[in-house]
């Protein structure tokens, strides 16, 4: 049984990464699709969604914009009728610099985008949801948000921080219907791990290395656990922050 059949989901930073894994995942898994992303394109991602037997639409979308994120809600409202759950996935890892050589730019961006961009998207979708008296959301956090790392500390505090709003804002809303967690990737190979490490073998062992598992994780693992946390299967979690890490976190 499709686990998202007939629910409306949103995905940010849907067309790459996490992203593009999860729009894939939801569309098996029965859901039709909102596409948000800064990209100017997803038409490849919709002709799969229709090969995976289902609907989505592309909304170009600047989350550090709140009025983009406003027309965003407003669209896919618009197109679908509703919004039953989301994924805020977009973000960036910013530039690696130790606390005190961090550009005011580099903490300025990160925080606007991984931190107050994605409270622009729960507050909208929120208000959307409350109309419904329904909804889940999942935030996409980071290992980063559960343990400290070097070498990014706008990053590891955006993250930190995206932990934070969802265990508030699950408590504001869980008598409304409405579940909120996040999950916190530990090393998944994406574009991001080949923009660190400009895929050095070296390099891309000292990640490996870094996971109990032995291995990086999937794009795929990580939707996997957030399409099971937007359906009602996990209709009795809220306010969590998921570690999806390979043990990373359990040394």
């Amino acid at each position: 049984m499709s686990i998202l059949k007939n629910k409306v989901a949103l995905i940010t930073g849907g067309v790459s990464g996490i992203g593009e894994a999860a729009v894939k995942v939801f569309a098996k898994e029965g859901a039709r699709i909102v596409i948000a992303d800064i990209k100017e394109s997803g038409n490849n991602l919709l002709r799969t969604i229709q090969e995976l037997g289902s609907e989505g639409i592309y909304i170009q979308t600047d989350i550090s914009d709140p009025g983009s994120v406003s027309d965003l809600i407003e669209n896919a409202v618009n197109h679908f009728g509703k919004l039953d759950c989301a994924f805020n996935n977009a973000g960036i890892e910013g530039q690696q610099a130790e606390t005190t050589e961090c550009t005011n730019e580099n903490w300025d961006r990160v925080i606007k985008i991984n931190l107050t961009g994605l409270w622009y998207c729960m507050k909208y979708e929120l208000k959307q949801m409350l109309k419904q008296g329904s909804g889940a959301i999942v935030n996409n956090s980071s290992a980063a948000g559960l343990v400290g790392f070097t070498q990014l500390p706008a990053y590891v505090a955006s993250k930190h921080g995206v932990n934070g709003l969802t265990k508030a804002s699950a408590l504001e809303y869980a008598q409304k219907g409405i579940r909120i967690n996040a999950v916190c990737p530990g090393v998944i190979h994406t574009a991001m791990i080949d923009r660190v490490t400009h895929k050095d073998p070296t390099k891309v062992k000292q990640f490996v290395d870094m996971e109990p598992i032995g291995r990086m994780g999937t794009s795929k693992e990580i939707a996997d656990t957030v399409a099971w946390l937007c359906s009602d299967l996990a209709s009795f979690i809220t306010g969590q922050a998921i570690a999806v890490d390979g043990g990373l976190t359990s040394r």
